[in-house]
């Protein structure tokens, strides 16, 4: 083979595996990274649906309560007039499909269009619910206005029920105020709240509005409408507006946003559950395209070199050589540096670039590692903190399965700290804080994990035997006992303070980590309960 061929072939094999080093350290990160903030941007959207029906409903709910404010309604003297203010609110805001006055037996006095005047609703939910204070019924069919009236697609009526008593001068109940909101204009916040998205992602983008109680489907695909959605933990995500990727009951893959209304200002809410979902391969189709990208661009800078190799000599080998043999020992993860060279200006800006690339990547992951670190630690202790104990009981249940051995949960909260930040104020009580994490330190044994979980509260993960898993965790307890009651002394003044402490075992109790934390919470204020400065074990209730 040819020198320069044999050069330019080698050349775009060293930036290759430049590039597929850089890749294997950082690519699996930058892939994460996105995926969580389009994870995030989905979940975005089913809170901004949420925040669209709750704003619309609280404009609509409280329009009708402004309404009922007028000596017009109240007294029930002026139909006319009546009828001509709640046409006028309904040609302004035709999403009202019907809005009445109700007489105090529940008959229809006055309404918009003259619609169902004389029908009596004494046993319908809009005036039995409205009795006693205002009413927002949930979303159902319109029985008796359906006869009359039909929605724009030609499907049946649908309403959300508004209404609120009314009460003359002296205080007399006189009637109802009644309006039925047609659920047409969800789907016209569903529109609204698509439009900014590109035609082709928002042609796969589906809004769901479900039913609090059972999640029947109100709003969303109209193949789906009305049928119950079974997602498992739909209740948690919503509430807490988290995403996942789930396979739904037609057998495909969706990345899915979840959200709940919980009412806007004196407007209450309905529990509506927002879902959001769009197909997983399309939703992560940008992650695709960057990775075959920066492929492409891999590919390119290769053939680059190639060419720019093919017209270099002999002498440039040995240099090019040299930078193989790093990128190498960067693919395998070891500690290597790409070398300098000088004489041709070519290599040595080759050089010099793929030293600042791997220094400038180099630090951001270092710098990553802080950030997450620094995340993870209390800042007044140094110990784990609640944002890290996820990971790391995940960690520790798995290696106690590894090793067939068990774990008990130490929840610990300090007796009369309180006392000493009221006496000696906060700065004595940080340092009284940083002594006691000091002595829980020095009772932790190797493999077990300390944290703060916040205030005066710590948490300690002890590995122990299967056989001896009670006794080897009421042995460390107890000289954890021991060793917080012993006096402190903070800027020359003696202090003292106590703990009582909650252990759960696990699998012994409970094989679910966050289950066994509550346990252990309970134990602890067992404790207290019975005196502080003593432990309970969570199932037995038993206190040493």
């Amino acid at each position: 083979m040819k020198l320069r061929t044999y050069f330019a072939l080698s050349f775009a094999l060293i930036i290759l595996l430049v590039i597929a080093s850089v890749s294997t350290l950082y690519g699996q990160r930058t892939k994460t990274v996105l995926e969580k903030e389009i994870g995030g941007q989905v979940a975005a959207l089913a809170y901004g649906m949420t925040d669209k029906l709750d704003r619309y409903m609280w404009s609509r709910y409280n329009e009708i309560m402004l309404l009922s404010t007028l000596n017009t309604l109240k007294e029930q003297e002026d139909l006319k007039e009546v009828s001509r203010l709640l046409n006028e609110l309904q040609d302004n805001i035709p999403a009202f499909s019907w809005v009445a006055l109700l007489d105090a037996q529940g008959n229809v006095r006055a309404a918009t269009k003259d619609l169902m005047i004389g029908v009596n609703f004494e046993k319908r939910p809009v005036f039995l619910e409205a009795l006693q204070k205002p009413f927002i019924g949930d979303v159902h069919e319109a029985v008796l206005l359906a006869e009359q009236l039909t929605s724009p697609s030609g499907d049946p009526l649908k309403v959300v029920d508004i209404s609120t008593p009314l009460y003359d001068n002296k205080g007399m109940f006189t009637g109802i105020l009644a309006a039925q909101l047609s659920w047409e204009w969800s789907q016209e916040l569903q529109k609204s709240l698509l439009a900014p998205y590109h035609r082709d992602r928002k042609q796969e983008l589906e809004v769901f509005v479900l039913r609090e109680k059972d999640n029947t489907v109100l709003s969303g695909p109209e193949d789906m409408i009305g049928q119950l959605l079974h997602l498992t933990d739909l209740e948690t995500l919503s509430t807490d507006n988290k995403w996942d990727v789930r396979r739904w009951p037609d057998g495909k893959q969706y990345l899915t946003g979840f959200a709940q209304s919980s009412g806007y200002g004196n407007y209450p809410g309905l529990g509506w559950r927002i879902v959001v979902r769009q197909p997983a391969e399309l939703a992560f189709a940008p992650v695709q395209e960057l990775i075959a990208f920066m492929t492409l661009l891999g590919l390119a800078l290769a053939v680059a070199c190639a060419l720019i190799g093919w017209l270099l000599a002999r002498k440039v080998s040995r240099p090019l050589s040299l930078i193989a043999e790093a990128a190498n020992k960067l693919r395998r993860g070891e500690n290597a540096e790409i070398p300098y060279s000088k004489g041709i200006k070519d290599i040595e800006l080759l050089s010099s670039s793929l030293r600042s690339l791997i220094a400038d990547l180099t630090e951001t992951e270092t710098q990553l590692v802080r950030m997450e670190d620094k995340a993870h630690h209390d800042k007044l202790t140094g110990l784990l903190n609640r944002s890290a104990m996820d990971g790391i009981v995940q960690r520790a249940v798995r290696q106690a399965e590894e090793q067939r051995s068990s774990l008990s949960f130490v929840y610990m909260d300090l007796d009369g700290f309180k006392n000493i930040n009221d006496t000696h104020g906060h700065a004595a009580g940080d340092e009284l804080l940083k002594e006691v994490a000091a002595r829980l330190w020095k009772n932790a044994r190797s493999g077990d994990y300390l944290f703060r979980m916040g205030g005066d509260e710590f948490v300690l993960i002890l590995s122990v035997s299967q056989a001896n898993a009670e006794q080897e965790a009421e042995a460390v307890a107890t000289s954890v006992l021991e060793a917080v009651r012993q006096p402190y002394e903070i800027d020359g003044k003696i202090m003292g303070v106590s703990c009582s402490i909650g252990l759960a075992m696990w699998p012994q109790d409970d094989r679910d980590p966050l289950s066994l934390l509550r346990d252990a919470d309970e134990a602890l204020y067992a404790s207290k309960s019975k005196g502080k400065n003593q432990l309970t074990f969570a199932r037995s209730s038993v206190t040493v």
